[in-house]
This record gives C-alpha cells, sequence and structure tokens, in this order.
C-alpha cells in the first residue's frame, strides 16, 4: 500500500510539473507575440503586456517559475530587437514580488504587487547598475516614471484578465 502512495506521489508531482511548463510555455509565448507592442522611453522600450504576463505568470505559476518565465520572454525579446536590456530588471522584480505577494495572501489582488516590485526595484537596478554598465543611463525617477508607466495598466490588465480566468474556469 505504501509503494502505490509513493507511485500516486510521484505521477501527481510529474502532473503538477507538466502543467506548470506547458502553463510557463503559453504565457511565453502570450509574451513573445504581445512584444511587438512597445512604446521606447529613454533607453528602454515599455512593455505593458509583459506586466500582465508577470501578473498571470506570478499568481499561476509562482516567484521562480514566473521569474523563470519572464527571463525566457526577456532574452527572446532582446533577441528579436522588440526589447533592451531593460527587460531583465523590467520584468523579473515585478512577476517574483507578485508572486511572494500571492504567496504570503493568497489573493488575487497581489497583482497589484507588479508595479512595486518593477517600479522602485527593477527602476533603481536599471538606474544605479545596468543603465552605467552599458552606458545608456538614465536619471532614476526618469526609469521609474518608465517602468510604472508601463508595469501599472499592465497590472490592472493581467488582473482583470486572471478574474476572467477564474470567472470561466478555463484552468480547471
Amino acid at each position: 500500500m505504501g509503494n502505490n502512495s509513493t507511485s500516486e506521489n510521484r505521477i501527481s508531482t510529474q502532473y503538477t510539473h507538466t502543467r506548470m511548463l506547458a502553463m510557463a510555455g503559453i504565457l511565453i509565448a502570450s509574451g513573445v507575440l504581445l512584444s511587438g507592442i512597445s512604446i521606447p522611453f529613454g533607453p528602454t522600450k515599455c512593455f505593458p503586456f509583459q506586466h500582465s504576463v508577470n501578473v498571470l505568470a506570478g499568481i499561476l505559476l509562482g516567484p521562480w517559475w514566473g521569474a523563470g518565465t519572464a527571463t525566457i520572454i526577456s532574452i527572446i525579446r532582446i533577441s528579436m530587437g522588440t526589447g533592451t536590456i531593460f527587460a531583465f530588471p523590467g520584468s523579473i522584480p515585478g512577476v517574483i514580488a507578485v508572486g511572494f505577494a500571492y504567496r504570503i495572501f493568497h489573493k488575487d489582488w497581489a497583482a497589484f504587487a507588479e508595479p512595486l516590485g518593477t517600479g522602485p526595484v527593477g527602476a533603481t537596478i536599471s538606474a544605479f547598475i545596468l543603465g552605467p554598465a552599458t552606458g545608456n543611463s538614465a536619471g532614476i525617477l526618469t526609469l521609474w516614471t518608465a517602468f510604472l508607466a508601463s508595469s501599472i495598466p499592465g497590472a490592472v490588465t493581467g488582473f482583470i484578465i486572471l478574474l476572467f480566468i477564474r470567472k470561466t474556469n478555463i484552468l480547471d
């Protein structure tokens, strides 16, 4: 009987990992397909849909799978020319903030932690580390403005999409 339980746990874990990998793939594809819609702002290309994807990834996959998803989208966007090196600090801190907020509170409004991770954390990393290292330095207030102007509407859009997903039970 114990052997059967171990086998069931292994199958359940494999199912969960397969499901998370599939969800990450769908979110990565969505982020890449929508990446042509960006707004140039100083040395960055603001991409509100990345923040929508971050909300979904942080809540549906958690902070670490979400960070992996944001990293892969950033790599692909940079290779395609639809993103800049600022895509990394512009996306990863936001999805981690959402993932941890959801893990702590278990409420969908954790979506609104995305601008907190992207604005103060991501923009500050960009202003003090990434910008000077690449020679594309911009003032911290400029980057905060750019990152928040992108992440706030993106977080709202992601929250609305999440409500739709919950209401229609698409993922069940």
